[in-house]
């Protein structure tokens, strides 16, 4: 998200009264911690990973293993202990090694969006030199690099990029005679083509819980989550523009295409589930819901193409979701952890990772050789080159996205409970609150 250099008068009022609100840790960032850089950089001994438990991991730790063996192999003394660690629990164990640096890992797996949270709590080591150093960087996709950077600092390096696109049936297209749609408006009424011909289908299915799914709806109409940068960050949510996007989004949850009483309460996964069994006429989907999808009852019944925006011929910006690969402030371990950093988000480590999980690198020319090796990348390919949008790089996103502020105001307006106006305006509020606790 490119940030203006200057604020509008309305933001920068609402700015200067965020700034003058106490400063309180987010809720579920770890808390401030005490632990300084390490003053020591041994070169042998023991190096301490933690990285993501997924669902079907040997694959994922096959690769792992082989970047393993190959810099203890390279690094006489050291040897490196790999740990994975649930994802749902990660707040708890982040907030422990933050706190107490000899329990901390000295690299670590971690969310994009939890970027700016762990560098308001001093976690993260500062490698904005060692990545400017690397020779590979210069292909690395540019919001995911945006996902490695507070404050025009770089504290990690990006590990994979996830984004979104538009999955349809292409049996029940052709049975019913439509086209692609390419516009949102087309969208919105092919969807109800298909429940009108099909009732027993969701024409477009679409979740109230489902933030990611909805967000592209405001940004292809102009609007954007927040305005600003560092921790300065004021809402946009309730501007017109976004308004627009959110009251295209929320026309989606009626009887003649999802109706709320069953899709209120959806979130992204259900949607998707929804789509693999045959449920639904299209569906939002990731990258990552190839597998489920392929898995599901409409295996070779289905095709994907870049969501479209409001105008034919554009591309819907997707948020660029993903994980990186960081290394710890306290680390005793600095130049053999950054080293061993680089070795797991490396081209080579990403292509393996493509081939074992699935996962898009975050290297455009890597993510080139992925997308001519395995069509179903195409659509997300184009997408990730067409502009992504990322969340405001704010400690209080966590605060924002925890407590359900986008998911509530969504359904406040599905349910009827307020318009778009005040919706927007009240969740326009909390985040501004956040954003002022955050300092």
């Amino acid at each position: 998200m490119k940030l203006p250099a200057t604020l509008p008068v309305r933001l920068a009022a609402r700015l200067a009264a965020l700034t003058a609100a106490a400063l309180v840790a987010t809720a579920c960032a770890p808390q401030t911690s005490t632990n300084s850089s390490s003053d020591k950089d041994e070169k042998t001994g023991t190096l301490r990973v933690w990285l993501f438990q997924e669902v079907g991991n040997k694959p994922k730790e096959k690769v792992v293993d082989s970047v393993v063996a190959a810099f203890e192999k390279k690094h006489e003394g050291t040897k490196v202990e790999v740990e994975y660690i649930p994802i749902e629990t990660r707040a708890q164990r982040v907030k422990a090694a933050f706190n107490d640096p000899e329990s901390a890992p000295d690299v670590m797996e971690y969310g994009n969006t939890d970027t700016a949270g762990y560098v308001k709590d001093g976690g993260l080591l500062d490698v904005t030199e060692e990545f400017g150093d690397w020779n590979e960087t210069k292909d690395t996709d540019p919001t995911a690099r945006q996902s490695v950077t507070v404050d025009g600092k770089i504290y990690g390096a990006p590990f994979y990029v996830g984004v979104r696109a538009l999955y349809y049936r292409t049996d029940v297209f052709e049975e019913l005679g439509l086209e692609v749609p390419r516009t949102m408006a087309e969208l919105a009424e092919t969807a109800r083509r298909i429940r009108a011909a099909r009732p027993e289908l969701y024409g477009l299915v679409v979740g109230g819980a489902y933030t990611y799914g909805a967000m592209p709806f405001v940004w292809a109409n102009g609007g954007e989550i927040a305005t600003g940068k560092g921790n300065s960050y004021a809402s946009a949510i309730d501007s017109a523009a976004a308004q627009k996007g959110i009251k295209a989004y929320t026309s989606l949850f009626s009887d003649d295409n999802c109706p709320a009483a069953k899709c209120a309460g959806m979130g992204g996964n259900d949607t998707v589930t929804a789509f693999a069994a045959g449920k639904a006429g299209m569906a939002i989907g990731g990258d990552f819901s190839h597998a489920a999808v392929e898995a599901g009852k409409v295996k070779g019944k289905y095709a994907v193409v870049p969501l479209p925006g409001a105008k034919a011929g554009s591309i819907a910006p997707a948020f660029a979701g993903g994980n990186n690969i960081g290394v710890l402030k306290s680390t005793s371990h600095r130049t053999l952890a950054v080293e061993l950093m680089e070795q797991l988000a490396s081209k080579e480590t990403q292509a393996s990772m493509f081939e074992a999980m699935g996962f898009l690198p975050t290297f455009g020319d890597v993510r080139e050789k992925a997308a001519a090796k395995e069509p179903f990348v195409k659509p997300f390919a184009e997408t990730l080159a067409s502009g992504t949008k990322f969340v405001p790089a704010s400690p209080a996103w966590s605060e924002i996205d925890s407590s359900l502020v986008l998911p509530t105001m969504f359904q406040e307006v599905i349910s009827g409970k307020k318009d778009v106006a005040g919706a927007s305006r009240d969740a326009a509020q909390k985040m501004d609150d956040a954003f002022g606790s955050a300092g």
